[in-house]
C-alpha cells in the first residue's frame, strides 16, 4: 500500500472513530497532495508526497512558534496535534548519534578544514541523510564539527 492509499485509509478510520482533529489534519494533507498533483499534472511520487508532508510540518512548527509568542496556547496545542498526526507518515528519523557519525564521515570525505567549508560538507551530507533528518539539526552538527 502506497503512502497516498494509507492516508486515505486513515481518513476513513478517523471518520469512523469520530476523531475530528485527526480527520481535519488528514483532510488538509490530502488537499495539499491533490493540489500538488494538479500543479504537476501527474500523480506524485512517494518522495514528492513525503516532501509535501515535510513542508506542512515545517509550516505547523512555524505557526506553533508564532502562536506561543502571541500567547495563544490553544492554537499552538492544535498545531502540535496536527504535527503529531502528520509525522506518522514520515520515514524513521535518524538519531543524533547516527547523524554525528554521518557528519564526521562527510567532513572526512570532503577534507573540510573550517567553517568556510560548511557548504561542501552540507552538500555531501544532505543526500546521505536522504530526508531522514531535520536540516537545522544537520547544520548545527556540522558547525560543531567544523568549529
Amino acid at each position: 500500500m502506497g503512502l497516498r492509499e494509507k492516508i486515505n485509509a486513515d481518513i476513513k478510520d478517523a471518520l469512523k472513530s469520530g476523531a475530528k482533529d485527526k480527520v481535519s489534519a488528514l483532510r488538509m494533507l490530502s488537499a495539499a497532495l491533490k493540489n500538488k498533483e494538479i500543479d504537476k499534472r501527474r500523480p506524485l511520487t512517494e518522495e514528492e508526497v513525503i516532501e509535501t508532508i515535510r513542508t506542512l510540518i515545517k509550516q505547523r512548527k512555524d505557526s506553533i512558534e508564532q502562536f506561543t509568542k502571541g500567547g495563544r496556547q490553544d492554537l499552538a496545542d492544535k498545531e502540535t496535534a496536527e504535527v503529531a498526526f502528520l509525522e506518522v507518515y514520515l520515514p524513521q528519523q535518524l538519531t543524533r548519534e547516527e547523524l554525528e557519525a554521518m557528519v564526521r564521515e562527510a567532513v572526512a570525505q570532503t577534507g573540510a578544514q573550517g567553517a568556510r567549508d560548511m557548504g561542501k560538507v552540507m552538500k555531501a551530507l544532505v543526500p546521505m541523510a536522504a530526508g531522514r533528518a531535520d536540516g537545522k539539526l544537520l547544520s548545527e552538527l556540522v558547525k560543531i564539527a567544523l568549529g
